[in-house]
């Protein structure tokens, strides 16, 4: 059914959400009647979400301009189990002080793209380890676990692939999705929670939670997700070739943020319009439909609505000034990144490493001997150059996209 009824599935199928629905009919005709509250779960595995998590957070924020209900559920007790979703191997264990640490370096990342509050329609965050943290072991396999089956659990593709290659699946991984199928139910209790939103790695799961409120309690759920999010080269959204594209500006900075979106591939920036923007679709339509070097104007605008979603109007202002100073005019624009230092020279691998273009000197060996390093614009090919540092800044670079200051103190 692709006829909807109601704005929420209307924009979400408009704008490329939609991969899988339980029951459109009933959720679309429950979405023209009353305002829904919906979920997504988050675990707390890093101290910032990343351009990977971003979609599921945009689906909060189209069921928000749909006037429904967002619920944002930070995986406090599920990060002490992790997810075996999509993974090779077990994934380290936090502690209750880093799972503590890392959900509030996160949670503010939310408030840019969610109105929280306490209206009808207002978001608001709740943490799974509230109702999991209370769980007595023997009532809940009585109550719970009895629900499931060892059969149907081996045939979810986060359980099935794992076996298939042979990597070790623990059981306490195992019970991953009757933890996150609680959740749905312990939602559906406490909030009137009626629909789970995520991707579709998440579908096995998400329907193990309908399930369980229906044979529980009779409750009426529903369930959407969304097809994986891939780049025009196939490769997995949320990933570079420098590594994760965080959303917290103290992990990446609002100009690296900025010109991820600024290199989107030609193919990809209608798509990612849609998805990562509220650019207009009419809009998206005439940008997308840009050839030659007019698709680069098209970039900017996406690079700016992103950016200013998740960093604001400032830092997107300043991302994009920095971005033309540099490239357009040959300057060093002030948002790049700085190294300062004590010293009056500097070898080229230690200033490489120490501004973050390189994770090791090794790394930074392999990019000079490449001819990818060079200071004020000329290339460097001697691995034992030094670099003399005056009272005024030396710009640095690697590769063509990545720019930063050499400042001593």
């Amino acid at each position: 059914m692709t006829n909807y009824q109601s704005d929420l599935l209307r924009l979400l199928n408009d704008r490329g959400y939609i991969h899988q629905l339980t029951d459109a009919d009933a959720l679309d005709n429950l979405a023209t009647k009353s305002v829904i509250p919906g979920y997504i779960g988050f675990d707390v595995t890093a101290d910032s979400l990343h351009v990977g998590n971003l979609v599921q957070i945009m689906l909060l924020r189209r069921l928000q301009q749909a006037g429904h209900k967002p619920i944002v559920v930070m995986g406090g007790g599920t990060t002490k189990v992790g997810d075996p979703s999509g993974k090779d191997e077990v994934r380290k264990l936090l502690d209750d002080e880093g799972i503590a640490a890392n959900f509030a370096k996160i949670r503010g990342s939310f408030e840019n793209f969610l109105t929280f509050g306490d209206g009808p329609t207002d978001a608001i965050m709740v943490n799974n380890d509230d109702w999991l943290g209370r769980l007595e072991y023997i009532p809940f396999l009585r109550d719970v676990g009895r629900h499931f089956t060892i059969n149907r659990m081996l045939t979810f593709d986060s359980v099935k692939l794992r076996l298939e290659r042979e990597q070790p699946l623990t059981f306490l991984e195992f019970n991953y999705m009757i933890l996150q199928a609680y959740d749905f139910l312990e939602l559906s209790r406490q909030y009137q929670c009626k629909l789970q939103l995520g991707g579709s790695d998440q579908w096995g799961n998400i329907v193990n939670g309908i399930e369980l409120g229906r044979r529980i309690d009779g409750s009426e759920l529903f369930g959407v997700t969304t097809p994986l999010i891939t780049k025009a080269d196939g490769s997995k959204m949320g990933k570079s070739v420098d590594g994760a594209i965080w959303l917290n500006a103290d992990r990446l900075s609002p100009y690296d943020y900025w010109q991820f979106w600024r290199n989107t591939d030609d193919r990809d920036v209608g798509k990612f319009m849609r998805l990562f923007t509220d650019i207009d679709l009419s809009e998206i339509a005439r940008l997308e439909a840009l050839e030659g070097s007019e698709v680069n104007e098209a970039k900017k605008i996406l690079a700016d609505a992103a950016t200013t979603m998740a960093h604001g109007e400032n830092a997107a202002k300043l991302a994009a000034e920095t971005a033309r100073q540099t490239f357009e005019q040959g300057n060093a624009g002030g948002d790049l990144p700085v190294f300062e230092t004590a010293a009056s020279e500097l070898s080229i691998l230690d200033a490489l490493v120490g501004i973050g273009f390189c994770a090791s000197k090794g790394e930074a060996k392999r990019l000079v001997k490449g001819g990818g390093a060079r200071i004020e614009g000329e290339p460097v090919h001697d691995v034992d150059q030094m670099i003399s540092l005056g009272d005024t800044e030396t710009k640095i670079s690697a590769g063509k996209k990545k720019h930063g200051l050499l400042r001593k103190l």
